[in-house]
């Protein structure tokens, strides 16, 4: 990837990992720069992925005066009608045993939960079949820069959702995605560089390098 329109990005995402996970699939070709801890959360209240990235890269632009790199994610199951989609990082919160006024101790991680619900989910609606389980995930990547100028890509990995989670690796939704274009492991199984090749963030972002080249 060598994009040569961009030396500096700063990176929207308060999430550690998939801040890591950006770093490593674009390498040293962008020069990257960690979103100032000083900066609050984004409100994602937009009904689109895009919608949510281009929310936080907005926000951060104006923040720092910097070109900012953001992206959404949204794990889709057909038996679900699209569920969680854009709300995938918020899926057990949105749950019918929720309880926004509770703080337990010590509170839960909310990708177990997460998993939790997808799963019991698909146990509900009957999906308990190979094919009843088709799933993607979708990613969509924005550059904006200050002035208003973007740059949006998207990327897509199409896959099923496994009966229990497999892995250790990866973070999310991942121990429990087996993509068609892998070998039968989740993303959680499989080495960075494996998962990076065939995921929807690594499509997203090297076609976003080429619309860079591009312009």
């Amino acid at each position: 990837m060598s994009p040569t329109a961009v030396t500096r990005l700063v990176v929207a995402s308060a999430n550690p990992d998939k801040a890591r996970e950006i770093a490593a699939i674009v390498g040293p070709t962008w020069d990257l720069v960690p979103r100032p801890a000083s900066i609050p959360d984004v409100v994602e209240d937009a009904d689109t992925l895009e919608g949510n990235a281009r929310l936080k890269a907005v926000a951060i632009c104006e923040a720092t005066g910097a070109a900012a790199l953001a992206d959404d994610t949204g794990l889709e199951v057909d038996a679900l009608g699209g569920a969680p989609g854009v709300r995938s990082a918020r899926y057990a919160a949105d749950g019918p045993d929720a309880n926004p006024g509770a703080t337990p101790d010590p509170a839960p991680d909310p990708a177990v939960a997460n998993i939790a619900r997808l799963l019991a989910e698909l146990e509900r609606v009957g999906a308990t079949g190979p094919g009843q389980r088709r799933a993607r995930f979708r990613t969509v990547v924005i550059i904006h820069r200050p002035g208003g100028d973007e740059t949006v890509a998207e990327g897509a990995a199409e896959g099923a959702i496994a009966p229990a989670r497999r892995g250790n690796g990866g973070f999310g939704y991942d121990p429990v995605f087996v993509p068609d274009d892998g070998d039968g492991r989740t993303f959680a199984e499989m080495p960075p560089a494996d998962k990076h090749a065939i995921s929807h963030r690594g499509r997203a972002l090297r076609r976003l390098a080429t619309l860079l080249e591009d312009q």
